[in-house]
C-alpha cells in the first residue's frame, strides 16, 4: 500500500506545492471543489450566455451547465461525468472548457444535443488582467465550512450562439464577457446533511449582497474594468458590512474602494434588481457615484445551473458515467420559479462611471434575504 495519487501529465511539470500528485488534493473534506463560471452577454441586454464547470475530486464527479437566457425565458443543458480516469480533461459530453492562453483567452464550448435545442461556442478575450479576490474563510461551530480561493476577469467575447437553430454571431463589439476561477473548500456541494445542528440566518435577520464585474469604455476606445461586491448582515443589534473591489486598470493597477453604499431598488415579488445608484468611496476619500441600469429581463439564473440547489438535486452529486439533461423554462420571473430557481442571476447591466469617463456593461449577482422597509420587501415575501 502506498498512500500515493495516480500521476496524471500534469505531475511532469515543476508546479508541486504539496506532498502529493496531481490526481489528488491536500484535504478528504468531499466538498472539496475546483470550479469555473463564466457568461457572455449582448450589450443591448437581448441575450446571455452561461457557462459553469466543476471538478470534485473526493467525490469522483465532474459537472458543469451552458444555457441561454433571453427575456425572462431560459434554456439550460446540464451535464455530469465520472471524473476517473481522466481527472485533468475539462470536458462533460456536450460541455467543454478549455483555456487557449493562460489568463487571455478561454474557450467556452456547448456542443449541440437533444437536451435543449441550444448550442454556442464562444471565446473570452480579456480586457484586464485576472484579479483575487478576498478569501473565502466560513465558520460554524469548531469546523472551517469554507476556505477557498477565487479570482475573475473581464473582457469581451466571439463566437456565435444558436437557439432554435437560429445563429447569432457574437462578435467584440457588441458583447461583453466576465468570468470567475476558484477552489477549496467549498459550501453547498452535494445534498445537505440532516443530521447537524440546525443553521441559518436568526429572525429579524436580513442579508443583501452583490457581485459584479463590469467592463467600462472612455469615448477615445481606452477600456479599464470595475469590480463592485458588498455584503451587509443586519440583524436586531447587530450589523455588519464588507466590501470589496475597486477600479482594475489595464496594466495590472487597482485603485480600491473604501466603501460602497447601494441605493438600489428590487421587484417585491420576485427580487430581481431594476437599477439605482452604487455611492463609492475611494481609499482617498473621493466620492465616485455609480449608474447601474438593468438593460432588459435577461439574465441567467444560476440556480439552473444547482447554485442552491434545484428540484432535489446539487453540485457533485453522482449522477452516473455520463447523464446529460436540461429544462426550457418559458417565464423564469413568476414568483413560483423564481422561489425554484432562486434570487442569483447573471443581471446583464450598464454602468455610469463620471468620474472615470466610461460607461460599461458587465454581470451583477444580486441577492437580498429578508425583510427591508426601505427596499419595500417583507419577511413573507423573503427566500434565497
Amino acid at each position: 500500500m502506498n498512500p500515493i495519487g495516480d500521476l496524471v501529465p500534469a505531475d511532469e511539470g515543476f508546479c508541486h506545492q504539496v506532498t502529493e500528485t496531481f490526481a489528488s488534493v491536500a484535504t478528504t473534506d468531499p466538498s472539496w471543489t475546483e470550479k469555473v463560471c463564466a457568461m457572455a452577454a449582448a450589450r443591448d441586454g437581448s441575450l446571455q450566455l452561461g457557462f459553469g464547470l466543476g471538478k470534485y475530486t473526493n467525490r469522483n464527479v465532474m459537472d458543469g451547465y451552458a444555457g441561454v437566457s433571453r427575456g425572462v425565458e431560459q434554456l439550460t443543458v446540464r451535464a455530469s461525468r465520472r471524473l476517473a480516469p481522466e481527472p485533468n480533461r475539462t470536458e462533460i459530453g456536450p460541455v467543454r472548457y478549455e483555456v487557449l492562453e493562460p489568463f487571455k483567452t478561454v474557450r467556452f464550448v456547448l456542443e449541440p444535443t437533444d437536451a435543449q435545442p441550444i448550442a454556442f461556442d464562444w471565446t473570452f478575450e480579456a480586457a484586464v488582467q485576472p484579479v483575487c479576490e478576498d478569501r473565502t474563510h466560513n465558520r460554524r461551530g469548531y469546523r472551517t465550512t469554507a476556505d477557498l480561493v477565487r479570482y475573475h476577469q473581464t473582457g469581451v467575447a466571439h463566437g456565435w450562439v444558436e437557439v432554435d437553430g437560429v445563429r447569432t454571431e457574437i462578435t467584440p463589439d457588441t458583447w461583453v464577457s466576465t468570468r470567475d476561477h476558484s477552489w477549496g473548500t467549498r459550501y453547498d456541494v452535494g445534498t445537505p446533511a440532516s443530521d447537524l445542528e440546525p443553521s441559518g440566518m436568526p429572525p429579524g435577520a436580513s442579508f443583501r449582497m452583490i457581485w459584479s464585474p463590469v467592463l467600462m469604455e472612455r469615448p477615445d476606445g481606452s477600456r479599464y474594468a470595475l469590480f463592485l461586491h458588498y455584503q451587509i448582515i443586519t440583524a436586531p443589534g447587530f450589523s455588519q458590512k464588507h466590501v470589496m473591489g475597486g477600479v482594475e486598470h489595464p496594466d495590472g493597477r487597482m485603485d480600491r474602494w473604501a466603501d460602497l453604499v447601494p441605493d438600489l431598488s428590487f421587484d417585491p415579488v420576485n427580487r430581481r434588481l431594476r437599477g439605482g445608484k452604487l455611492h463609492a468611496t475611494m481609499a482617498d476619500g473621493s466620492a465616485r457615484p455609480l449608474q447601474v441600469e438593468v438593460l432588459s429581463d435577461t439574465g441567467f439564473h444560476l440556480g439552473a445551473g444547482l447554485y442552491f440547489g434545484l428540484d432535489g438535486r446539487h453540485h457533485g452529486e453522482w449522477r452516473g458515467e455520463l447523464h446529460v439533461e436540461g429544462e426550457r423554462i418559458a417565464d423564469c420571473s413568476t414568483a413560483e420559479q423564481a422561489r425554484r430557481l432562486h434570487q442569483i442571476r447573471d443581471t446583464v447591466i450598464r454602468v455610469t462611471d463620471p468620474v472615470g469617463g466610461g460607461v460599461g456593461w458587465g454581470n451583477c449577482q444580486p441577492i437580498v434575504t429578508g425583510a427591508d422597509e426601505a427596499l419595500g420587501l417583507t419577511a413573507e415575501s423573503s427566500f434565497m
